[in-house]
């Protein structure tokens, strides 16, 4: 039986979709215009030798269904073999998920790896996205808010207090002069600890790497399971022949 890369497989299949949907689509729209099919011979023989001769008419069928039903066929046993070659071969095409050499997955099957590949796509993005610890402030975790903590910072609260001034002394023919005045006076203190539940960069900057070395992996991993060489398998004849027969 015939070998084939399964990697070639893969890589045509989709020009030979495209070629035999159109092709099929091109034979039932064919079949569709009825005058295509139709023909005609009409010849006139008059009454008498006195009559009237008149040339007669033609118009040949130019669209045989039965022809076009063996074009839609051809197209169609080359999209099944295809598929059932691809799908027959994905069930042998495996490969281990290496990491610096340690088997982190084992046998796994080509289209799992695919479903791998896209879902690490997808916590890559999720891992990129993730929010930030300000990096103007030192956090440690606390066990107690389950979060992330800055060092209390203590700051004062201060109120204005009205304070008198007496530029001059009252005197039996002058009243005192005053000038009234606010000073700013502690009168308390505020202690300020900042909680946040984001993730610290370099945490995030660790994630990202171990899904991008994973991706690679899982990625290593497809290539070598669709290098494969697989049976070619020829199942469009049986099943197309059996309909038509």
């Amino acid at each position: 039986m015939k070998k084939v890369a399964l990697n070639k497989i893969v890589a045509v299949e989709k020009t030979v979709k495209s070629t035999s949907y159109k092709q099929l689509t091109a034979v039932h729209h064919t079949l569709q215009k009825s005058s295509l099919l139709s023909g005609i011979s009409r010849t006139y023989r008059p009454k008498d030798d006195e009559g009237d001769h008149l040339p007669a008419e033609e118009n040949r069928v130019q669209v045989r269904a039965e022809e076009q039903l063996d074009e839609a066929k051809r197209a169609l046993i080359k999209l099944f073999d295809i598929v059932a070659t691809k799908d027959w071969g994905n069930i042998e095409a495996k490969a281990n998920v290496e990491i610096d050499g340690e088997v982190l997955l084992e046998g796994v099957p080509v289209t799992y790896l695919l479903f791998l590949e896209k879902q690490l796509g997808d916590i890559r993005t999720l891992v990129d996205k993730l929010p930030l610890l300000d990096a103007n402030e030192v956090w440690r975790f606390d066990e107690n808010q389950a979060c992330y903590a800055t060092q209390p910072v203590e700051t004062h609260r201060t109120k204005k207090v009205p304070r008198v001034l007496v530029k001059y002394e009252a005197t039996e023919e002058h009243p005192a002069q005053t000038e009234v005045w606010h000073e700013d006076v502690v009168v308390g203190f505020w202690s300020t600890i900042k909680y946040s539940g984001a993730v610290p960069a370099q945490k995030v900057k660790a994630l990202s790497e171990r899904v991008e070395t994973l991706l690679h992996a899982v990625k290593h991993a497809r290539e070598e399971a669709n290098s494969l060489e697989v049976d070619a398998v020829h199942t469009g004849k049986k099943v197309l022949d059996w309909i038509f027969q």
